[in-house]
């Protein structure tokens, strides 16, 4: 295996901006992948041996030379170098204080507690570097009596009340499986990162930035909140419909299933007239949106009994037309071959010298028209661990006497570049 040069020329709105992820599993490295995208040198910390979490979390990818490479992983970690560091060393640390020295941004995402204990809080590396962005991810935050709890995706949907409202009326919790807020806290770490660094381009001056997955959950359910403190009535679980949105969710077709979303008035009488329930009742009874909802069973069985007349491909046609939302219920598998995926620019396409073609999940985001470019491929744990440590100043005989020590490490077949000079 081969050490890659350093990016020669990079491109974006973050090109020169250099990270320093010391974060782990999901939200932190998704927000520094984000930063990679737009062009920013991230360089990832991983402990030495096992790396991140998500190494070894299956699915796996197997490659050239034994390697091998986990989807989760690979989702959340392009556009990144890995160094393989022990922090709990005191050499380990040093490494971690010189590259902060020079970094723009830190990304942790550690145990109440342990950032403080290595070494490498905001206090330790804002002193070193006064210029330096410091982002914080946590469970509950630093306030308030659970911020010693540990955060997790599925604990925060529970404590939030999220659980309460997802699902059927009669089933019992059920989580929402894509880690809505894990990946939303990775997005608002991102904003606040962009903000601070905004800030600092005038002050001169860094700042901490905090992000908590409880902050995420409060965040996301704030109209439901809202509607509670008006009304003091928990809300219903409504499973893929909308508690104040009627007919919105899925009907039976003559064949399959069909979503429908009917978001308002004017949308209604739209639908009425393509589905033929253009009567009296459901014209002037059915009127508005707030009767609808009121009388949502009755809306409902109109509903379903008008769809149920023709097959699914009989109405998807006739409602796009007429601008009504509507889809049909797709897995991944029929969402990513669909020719929108692809054409949208949001399906990477590369190729990796060890695991050979891959598909990513590009960035949501397009600046100037164009989506940010992936410059490399999700690293092996300490695939840059020599070459970072080179880029330091540290010759190549102390980079040995690390790796002897174990005090850093390298893929089992990487070796010192055939160009190393002490």
């Amino acid at each position: 295996m081969t050490i890659s040069p350093r990016d020669a020329h990079v491109q974006g709105p973050l090109a020169g901006t250099r990270v320093l992820d010391l974060s782990r599993v999901l939200a932190g490295p998704l927000c520094a992948q984000y930063l990679g995208d737009m062009g920013a040198d991230v360089i990832k910390v991983e402990t030495t041996g096992a790396g991140d979490d998500t190494r070894s979390w299956p699915e796996f990818r197997a490659g050239a030379e034994g390697h091998r490479m986990s989807g989760p992983f690979l989702s959340a970690n392009r556009n990144k170098r890995s160094i393989a560091l022990d922090l709990k060393s005191d050499t380990g640390r040093e490494v971690v204080h010189k590259l902060a020295a020079n970094a723009d941004v830190v990304i942790e995402s550690f145990a109440p507690g342990v950032a403080a204990r290595l070494g490498v809080d905001a206090a330790a590396l804002r002193a070193i570097n006064p210029r330096l962005v410091y982002c914080a991810i946590s469970g509950f935050g630093s306030v308030g009596p659970m911020r010693e709890g540990k955060g997790y995706d599925l604990i925060l949907q529970a404590f939030s009340g999220m659980l309460s409202i997802t699902g059927d009326a009669n089933s019992p919790p059920m989580r929402s499986p894509f880690s809505p807020v894990d990946q939303g806290t990775g997005l608002h770490a991102l904003i606040g990162i962009l903000a601070a660094l905004l800030r600092r381009s005038t002050t001169g001056v860094g700042g901490t930035v905090e992000a908590s997955l409880f902050d995420t959950s409060a965040a996301f359910l704030g109209y439901f909140l809202q509607n509670y403190w008006e009304t003091g009535r928990e809300p219903v679980k409504a499973g893929v419909g909308h508690a104040s949105l009627c007919p919105y969710g899925a009907f039976e077709t003559a064949d399959k299933l069909l979503i429908v979303g009917v978001a308002n008035d004017v949308l209604w009488a739209k639908f009425c007239a393509i589905t033929g329930l253009d009567n009296n009742f459901a014209l002037r009874v059915l009127a508005t949106n707030a009767e609808r909802v009121k009388r949502r069973a009755e809306t409902e069985a109109l509903v379903r009994q008008a769809l149920s007349t023709h097959e699914r491909a009989h109405w998807i046609p006739l409602l796009d037309a007429a601008g009504i939302p509507c889809s049909a219920v797709h897995n991944l598998g029929e969402m990513s071959a669909h020719p929108h995926f692809e054409a949208s620019g949001m399906l990477l396409r590369h190729e990796h010298p060890l695991f050979g073609p891959l598909k990513g999940v590009a960035q949501p985001l397009r600046f100037d028209g164009e989506r940010g470019a992936q410059r490399r491929p999700p690293p092996l744990c300490g695939e840059h661990t020599v070459e970072i440590l080179r880029e330091m100043g540290m010759p190549v005989p102390a980079i040995q006497g690390l790796l002897d020590e174990g005090v850093v490490s390298v893929p089992s077949a990487a070796a010192m570049p055939a160009d190393a000079t002490a």
